[in-house]
């Protein structure tokens, strides 16, 4: 698998799967929170299945 996420991508993503994992322990504690692990294992790997099938690509090009 290609990368095919920039860092300002991968940046919102920890923040957003951080955000949505806090939900489980502070605030509402609603088990909904878990959803945040998406966002933060594809910000890890770099790769975001759905970009994939779509064709986006937010990671910058290599010069050759």
């Amino acid at each position: 698998m290609t990368k095919n996420m920039g860092s300002a991508d991968r940046v919102i993503r920890v923040i957003i799967g951080l955000v949505l994992l806090s939900l489980v322990f502070v605030g509402p504690q609603t088990p909904w929170g878990w959803i945040g692990i998406i966002p933060l294992v594809t910000a890890a790997i770099g790769v975001c299945p759905l970009y994939s099938i779509i064709g986006i690509k937010t990671c910058p090009t290599k010069r050759s």
